[in-house]
């Protein structure tokens, strides 16, 4: 039989750990091709190159194991991938392991994240893999047996039409991880500001700063579960429509405005 054909990529680079932990992860469920930025791409979200050309550099090319890295931001490398490299839909797409969490509204600056909503675009399986430790050198040991578990189920059993999963995994911090949790977004955001600073010539620069606020005491988020030592997965899709807004405005509806 065949064995699954499963595309993985990432923001933190070609070269970052947790990009390679996946990979030997998800070689143990199929063959791999992996496109991924040559260079770092945190927090691109779902950026498209479209003012410069895309190149591509294949770094490998072995029975099971296709490799290149790409010039592009993470949603280029699944664009490019899927439609110039490959020619089809892989069976599963699956991007991170990010350095650091994309729990609650991270997931909207994410280009981790942003390389699985595309693949949901395409209606592929697709997951996103984030580790709560932004240290380059983290411990992602301890993650591989829940990706391995979470993927295994995707392959297997599927994901509903144009949806995708955020998954993110505790930091490694002594404590045992505890299992998974399936449960929501939480309502938490940045309180950002910037800096005002003096480069050594005395120009004037600014820089983001800002502390992550959790505002939202529910049992049942992204927040609380990685607050207590669980997996979080939340199902995602690229739908940004308040549907419950729509009753509340359809009194604005008119047929004429003259």
């Amino acid at each position: 039989m065949n064995k699954p054909l499963i595309f993985i990529t990432n923001d933190d680079g070609i070269h970052a750990p947790g990009l390679r932990t996946l990979i030997g992860v998800m070689k143990q469920l199929g063959d791999v091709l992996i496109v991924a930025p040559d260079k770092p791409m945190s927090g691109m979200g779902h950026a498209v190159t479209i003012t410069s050309p895309l190149r591509v550099n294949k770094l490998k090319d072995e029975p099971g194991h296709i490799e290149y890295s790409c010039n592009g931001t993470p949603a280029d490398c699944v664009k490019l991938g899927q439609k110039a490299i490959l020619g089809r839909n892989p069976d599963l797409i699956v991007s991170g392991i990010n350095h650091g969490s994309n729990s609650s509204v991270n997931v909207i600056y994410s280009g981790t994240m942003a390389a699985v909503l595309e693949g949901a675009m395409e209606n592929i399986p697709s997951i996103g893999f984030s580790l709560n430790d932004y240290s380059f050198h983290a411990d992602f040991s301890k993650c591989e047996p829940y990706i391995l578990s979470i993927a295994g189920n995707v392959l297997q059993k599927g994901l509903p039409e144009y949806t995708c999963l955020n998954v993110n995994i505790p930091a490694v911090n002594g404590s045992p991880i505890k299992g998974i949790k399936v449960v929501r977004q939480a309502m938490a955001f940045w309180d950002e500001k910037f800096e005002h600073r003096k480069d050594p010539h005395e120009r004037d620069y600014f820089w983001l700063t800002g502390v992550f606020r959790n505002r939202d005491e529910g049992m049942d988020t992204d927040e609380w579960a990685l607050k207590n030592n669980y997996v979080s997965v939340v199902p995602v899709h690229f739908d940004l429509t308040s549907h419950k807004t729509i009753p509340l405005l359809r009194d604005w509806e008119t047929g004429n405005l003259n």
